[in-house]
């Protein structure tokens, strides 16, 4: 059924063509066949262009031109601050507020920490009179705090010749007091509490470690009776009190050897870190008395430098007590 001249008219309008009630039926026609054939190539081109465009896959598969769109799309809302959901059934993000700032290490101290900390000067070297007279000054606990050494060294402790581990006399001691066991024979038993072992014993002695019973700091053994100890290896090496030739606890003098411990004969050894830590005593002692028990500490660590190494042997040395500040000393 043939169109009205009043429905053409409206089809010419949606399709946004120059026509009027004026022109006839048959131009209205012609104008409107016109426009849908120009529509239908203008699709052609478009349809035509996509699929040059579009690959079937690869980095222009119509899958990835999809994904880089809703990229730049993420990436410049992101870039906007927009933080509204795409989905309309979410809840939009809100912001909590600006991000806490985070207090520094030293303000995160106790107010007694701070307070000393501020005699001493950040980045500031000193030498070793100044850094224990101020070690001292800095303690900021009420108990009688040790002082202690460390010393980080340029050695490689997987290295045998370089795993430092020794002994050092102290001259004041280290203010602690040691309790001192002894396993030899009964001929030195003697001579063991003359020197002042708190514990002494020979096979009395092994059965209070088969009850597990250690209620001593320092073990000194005879060389002939450390096979004995073997068996006690694992109970005794993890707390660090089984002898050893090298730190003077293996001796066949016991007597001596349980007069040096007593005295402050200490053992230092470098850790995995190639770190060497050391107590050379107490706040009480005073500068003067603990400035003795540094230079005989680093008198002796001097003379353990491997000839095999080639750098720096001491690269770094801090003195603090127990719980204070950290003061940084000149090699």
């Amino acid at each position: 059924m043939a169109k009205t001249k009043a429905e053409l008219l409206d089809e010419a309008k949606k399709l946004s063509l120059d026509v009027t009630d004026k022109d006839t039926v048959a131009e209205i026609n012609e104008a409107i066949k016109s426009a849908a054939k120009d529509k239908k190539a203008a699709d052609a081109d478009v349809i035509a262009s996509r699929e040059a465009v579009v690959a079937k896959a690869g980095k222009r598969s119509e899958k990835s031109l999809k994904e880089a769109e809703e990229k730049a799309e993420k990436d410049a809302r992101k870039e906007a601050g927009d933080t509204t959901p795409n989905n309309p059934e979410a809840e939009a993000v809100k912001k909590k507020g600006p991000t806490p700032k985070a207090r520094t290490r030293l303000e995160r101290r106790g107010k007694n920490y701070r307070k000393v900390a501020e005699k001493l000067e950040a980045g500031k070297t000193y030498n070793l009179d100044e850094a224990i007279k101020l070690a001292v000054e800095t303690n900021p606990v009420k108990f009688d705090a040790s002082v202690e050494v460390h010393v980080r060294l340029g050695v490689d402790p997987r290295q045998a010749d370089q795993n430092i581990r020794t002994t050092v006399a102290l001259p004041n001691g280290t203010g602690k007091s040691v309790r001192v066991a002894v396993y030899a024979p009964e001929d030195q038993h003697a001579a063991a509490k003359k020197a002042g072992a708190d514990v002494v014993g020979d096979e009395d002695f092994l059965k209070q470690l088969d009850k597990g019973t250690i209620d001593f700091d320092i073990l000194v053994a005879t060389p002939a009776y450390m096979p004995k100890l073997g068996k006690y290896a694992r109970v005794l090496g993890p707390k660090g009190l089984m002898p050893n030739p090298k730190s003077g606890t293996v001796a066949a003098n016991v007597g001596k050897a349980v007069t040096e411990a007593k005295a402050g004969k200490v053992e230092y050894r470098v850790d995995k870190q190639s770190i060497v830590h050391l107590s050379i005593g107490k706040v009480s002692f005073g500068a003067e008395k603990l400035t003795e028990n540094a230079r005989a500490f680093f008198a002796s660590l001097q003379s353990q430098k491997p000839s095999s190494l080639k750098g720096s042997y001491i690269l770094s040395t801090t003195i603090a007590t127990t719980m204070g500040p950290g003061i940084k000393v000149e090699n």
